[in-house]
């Protein structure tokens, strides 16, 4: 499954930044299980159906919804529909800037994840 960045808000200055994307149909998780220590992240889905892994709990988002990942809990998400998902994600500037940083090419994302407060769990 692809994903696509489309338009950014805030940079980081900025207390939060926002990112437009949209995910490909596809029956895989976009980002592995992973964990913010210090930072929430948040989903308002635009269009499509997102799922969602948050700690033990799973449910699927469709457009007019949003989905709060607090610091510390557990997450990951997926395009969980027939059709391409656009979402816009809300976070702090230092996940937007893990989030650039795993795009690199041969990055280290195991290391990139320690660096930003947050750990890969899966």
């Amino acid at each position: 499954m692809a994903t696509r960045l489309g338009s950014r808000l805030g940079g980081s200055g900025d207390d939060f930044v926002i990112m437009q994307w949209t995910a490909e149909v596809g029956d895989r998780w976009i980002a592995p299980m992973h964990v913010h220590h210090e930072d929430d992240e948040a989903w308002y889905v635009l269009r499509g159906t997102l799922g969602f892994r948050l700690g033990d709990e799973q449910l699927e988002a469709g457009p007019g919804s949003a989905v709060l990942a607090r610091r510390g809990t557990p997450h990951t998400y997926r395009n969980a529909g027939g059709e391409e998902a656009e979402y816009l994600l809300v976070m702090p500037p230092r996940i937007a800037s893990l989030i650039e940083a795993i795009h690199e090419p041969g990055a280290d994302v195991h290391a990139l994840f320690r660096a930003h407060a947050s750990e890969i769990l899966a």
